[in-house]
């Protein structure tokens, strides 16, 4: 256990002192200011996070932009690059993350009220977005999302150009009228 928490240690300083990461340049600006290691920086800016998401106003907010303005940016930064990998990993975040907003509108009157929600809602968009094996976007495409695509996309591909020719005739239809 031990070997594992140095591992995700390590694992996290070599991130947070990546220059090609957009937060590198702020964090050394921080701690140059302050005298106190980047780690601990990242910490405690996590943990204020962590208890505003509980107590604090504007815990939607917060959690949504965590969830929107990481992966906008290195979605912009997939597209401009000539690698596909990375775009179909973002195409994949925001699939689920489309789907999960669904869901959240119908559940959000019982959800809201849930002390910790924005708190919980946050950890999975960060799960979502995580740069490992174990990324939540690709597990719940490639576990729950795909497989239901794969059995029932010819009948939503037959409804949806249904609805296409029925909103075609509709439209040549007013314009003759008219």
């Amino acid at each position: 256990m031990a070997a594992k928490i140095q591992e995700l240690k390590s694992t996290l300083e070599r991130t947070l002192r990546d220059e090609s990461k957009p937060w590198t340049k702020t964090l050394l600006l921080i701690e140059e200011k302050t005298g106190v290691d980047r780690l601990y920086i990242f910490l405690g800016f996590i943990a204020f996070t962590g208890i505003y998401l509980i107590f604090g106003y504007g815990a939607q907010l917060v959690c949504n932009t965590i969830g929107f303005l990481y992966p906008a940016y290195t979605s912009m930064r997939a597209i401009e690059s000539p690698q596909k990998d990375d775009d179909t990993k973002w195409l994949t975040y925001w699939v689920v993350f489309a789907l999960f907003s669904v869901v959240e509108f119908f559940a959000d009157m019982v959800a809201g009220w849930f002390p910790l929600y924005w708190l919980l809602k946050c950890l999975f968009m960060v799960w979502l977005m995580m740069p490992t094996d174990f990324n939540g976007s690709l597990v719940l495409y490639n576990r729950v999302i795909r497989p239901y695509f794969l059995k029932h996309h010819g009948a939503i591909d037959s409804t949806l150009q249904n609805l296409k020719d029925s909103a075609i005739k509709i439209s040549a239809s007013s314009l003759k009228s008219d």
